[in-house]
């Protein structure tokens, strides 16, 4: 009843907004034309006694006869005037019946028609109680019920994938590791976890996220993701044959028409014979569309792109030096790309911000000694 309430207060201020302009041309006559007219012809009586009395010649009468006669048939042009408004108000009664009769009774059928009368209202917390699939509203009830449940594991569990589909990672992260305690470690809830730490980190495969993966692999993981991105960390971490094998088992293992396959072949070339090899989804290095377009290049361009992508990771680590395992990868990739000269210079920057003395800084040292770079350059 409040809703129709409301709407009967709606339609009849806009009728009241509508209804102006046409009222306010409504104008009757002027209330003082009558008397003005009757003053005239007061002055015209006056006249002839002046004339009979011989006070004004008859010429002078004449010419004041005449004004006086102008200014009465002003007036009753006046008049006249103001009865045609009056009839022109008239042809308004038409608009008028329009807007008072016609125009909420069409909004309202309108809205018969098209809307839901019968639909109670809904606050949000009736619309949380049922979302329907609306994902925000979905998300929105379960925050608000972890809130006030946070030992809820199941919640936890159908939140974090959400949470990482919509980019929200440190929610994901906070989310699966809040199932993984509540529930334990599954498959599933294993590499959701790794993956959710390799995005956090630019596409680098980190020692937590490799670890999710093997766990998901120990629990009888069966999704290629794991296995991707454990093959990934070897190459990564400079191992071209092992990460070329694993690649290569995933392959084997995987249906010829799985869409994942293109993407693995690609990292299958880039770890074999003298390919350079750099890392996928990590700054300044290619996307899996960059591999898609890279399969249809020359060798020549190929080289070219991933040149761009090495400068490009070199230019972030200039800006934002903290980063670890982007170092390693630039020095990798230098050394891939021979071209010692800027691995040594790379090694020198890393070590700036990851001094030798630390556990960072030996890695990094231990580094440049597997790829056969003049470690004793590094103390110059």
């Amino acid at each position: 009843m409040l809703f129709w309430i409301v709407i009967a207060l709606l339609t009849a201020a806009i009728a009241a907004i509508l209804l102006g302009p046409l009222l306010r041309g409504v104008n009757a006559v002027p209330e003082g034309a009558a008397g003005e007219a009757a003053v005239y012809r007061d002055q015209l009586r006056e006249l002839e006694r002046d004339k009979a009395l011989g006070l004004i010649s008859g010429e002078e009468a004449e010419y004041a006869r005449a004004e006086i006669g102008r200014r009465l048939l002003s007036t009753a042009g006046d008049k006249d005037a103001g009865g045609g408004k009056t009839a022109s108000g008239g042809r308004h009664l038409l608009a008028q019946g329009f807007i008072i009769v016609c125009l909420p009774a069409i909004g309202v059928g309108l809205y018969l028609m098209t809307g839901s009368p019968d639909m109670p209202s809904q606050p949000l917390a009736a619309r949380l109680e049922n979302p329907g699939n609306n994902v925000e509203l979905l998300v929105a009830k379960a925050e608000r019920h972890l809130a006030a449940n946070p030992n809820d594991g199941a919640g936890w569990d159908v939140l974090a994938p959400i949470y990482f589909k919509t980019s929200r990672l440190g929610d994901a992260e906070l989310a699966y590791r809040n199932a993984i305690r509540l529930l334990g470690p599954s498959p599933a809830r294993m590499t959701g976890l790794g993956e959710t730490l390799v995005e956090a980190n630019d596409g680098v495969v980190t020692a937590d996220a490799r670890a999710a993966f093997e766990e998901a692999l120990k629990l009888g993981s069966s999704d290629p993701r794991a296995r991707f991105y454990l093959a990934l960390s070897l190459e990564q971490g400079g191992k071209r044959a092992e990460a070329r094998a694993a690649f290569e088992a995933l392959a084997k293992a995987s249906p010829a028409d799985a869409p994942w396959l293109p993407l693995v072949n690609q990292h299958i070339a880039m770890n074999t014979g003298d390919a350079p090899m750099v890392a996928p989804a990590a700054p300044g290095n290619p996307t899996a569309a960059d591999v898609a377009a890279a399969q249809n290049m020359t060798a020549g361009d190929r080289n070219d792109m991933i040149r761009g992508m090495v400068a490009g990771l070199d230019a972030k680590l200039k800006e934002d030096p903290n980063n670890f395992e982007g170092w390693m990868r630039l020095v990798r990739s230098y050394v891939m790309l021979k071209e010692p000269d800027r691995a040594i210079e790379a090694l020198k920057a890393s070590l700036a911000a990851f001094p030798a003395d630390g556990a960072e800084g030996k890695q990094l040292i231990a580094l440049a000694g597997e790829l056969g770079l003049p470690v004793e350059e590094l103390s110059k």
